[in-house]
């Protein structure tokens, strides 16, 4: 059986097809597109087929399950209207069967439409399937391009204090920071540089992808969001934004002036992760972690290590793409066992 698994959020959907023999995986593809529904999302149906398309014939797809967190986005009032747009697009665009991950499991449509916010953010849940495969007893910490979701597993089962993201800020599950899209003031009220502190221009100037294109962490490849000024993403455009956050420029600043800069910025959303993963690790008990995404050696390691805590990578397991799109591969895996 092949089934299409779609983690749809705010700016990436990602996808993972995967061939199953029973339970058995026996082989797995991953693609993603950049998707901002926030103005977009009326193009989500043709970004769902053209995914599946760059893998297989969608003919070739028995199932479909969906996990979301893009009912978030501002172009919905509420999160009920963004997680009922979202099916009603799903259910338009496949005639195969569909369900959607919610906290308590796969969830039909009916069941969506009855109670929309068990499928609100809930993408996490999926995620945590893969996680099990490493150890029963953990906390896994999954950093995207946006979000760091921090869940605890305890024999086997997620344990999460937190169901909805309302809640999960609050339990130190979810930290709002990512890889690529974080506004760097959004963590930062001060830059040390060459022996002085100085305050930050709260504007829209950098963003993390930025800081870690000009630290050598990702590639060009990587950014596939879009930039502030709309300008491109070498390496020097790269610094440039990030000269601008204290109100400079790159006459102002030399390049070792922005590397040393962006590694001090780099090291502050290492300690916003480890904030929040100190708080989950207190309140669990658990002292392994298993990272994943495409922060988990960039900030989910550095922040686990900070801490001196036991670190795995679900790298050990899956490749580096799979690793960025371990939610929709859970995201299949659950809609095979709800069909089986």
């Amino acid at each position: 059986m092949k089934v299409a698994g779609f983690d749809i959020g705010g700016a990436n959907t990602d996808l993972a097809v995967i061939d199953f023999d029973g339970e058995e995986i026996k082989n797995i593809e991953v693609d993603f597109a950049y998707l901002p529904m926030w103005s977009n999302n009326d193009d989500l149906s043709r970004v769902l087929t053209e995914l599946i398309e760059n893998i297989c014939p969608v003919s070739e797809i028995d199932a479909v399950g969906i996990s979301m967190t893009a009912e978030l986005v501002d172009a919905y009032d509420t999160k009920k209207d963004g997680v009922l747009d979202v099916v009603k697009k799903c259910e338009k665009t496949f005639d195969c069967p569909i369900a959607y991950v919610g906290i308590d499991g796969m969830l039909s449509k009916e069941e969506i439409i009855k109670t929309p916010l068990k499928a609100a953010a809930a993408n996490w849940i999926a995620t945590a399937q893969i996680a099990t495969l490493i150890s029963d007893n953990c906390i896994f910490i999954d950093t995207g391009s946006t979000t760091t979701d921090i869940i605890p597993i305890k024999d086997g089962v997620e344990c999460a204090i937190g169901k909805s993201d309302f809640d999960r800020s609050a339990t130190g599950e979810l930290v709002y920071t990512g890889t690529l899209r974080t506004n760097l003031t959004s963590f930062l009220d001060k830059i040390e540089l060459n022996g002085k502190e100085y305050r930050v221009a709260s504007e829209l100037f950098a963003q993390t992808a930025d800081v870690y294109t000009v630290l050598d962490l990702i590639t060009e490849e990587d950014y596939v969001c879009d930039t502030f000024d709309g300008e491109g993403k070498s390496k020097i455009e790269c610094a440039k934004r990030i000269a601008r956050v204290v109100c400079a420029d790159l006459e102002m600043m030399t390049m070792d002036e922005i590397v040393g800069m962006s590694k001090f910025i780099h090291q502050k959303q290492v300690e916003q992760i480890a904030d929040g993963l100190k708080q989950v690790v207190e309140t669990q008990n658990l002292d392994l972690i298993v990272t994943t995404g495409l922060g988990k050696d960039i900030l989910d390691k550095k922040a686990a290590e900070l801490l001196g805590l036991e670190v795995k990578s679900m790298g050990d397991i899956l490749t580096d793409e799979e690793c960025v799109v371990a939610p929709a591969i859970g995201t299949s895996v659950m809609m095979n066992k709800y069909l089986n």
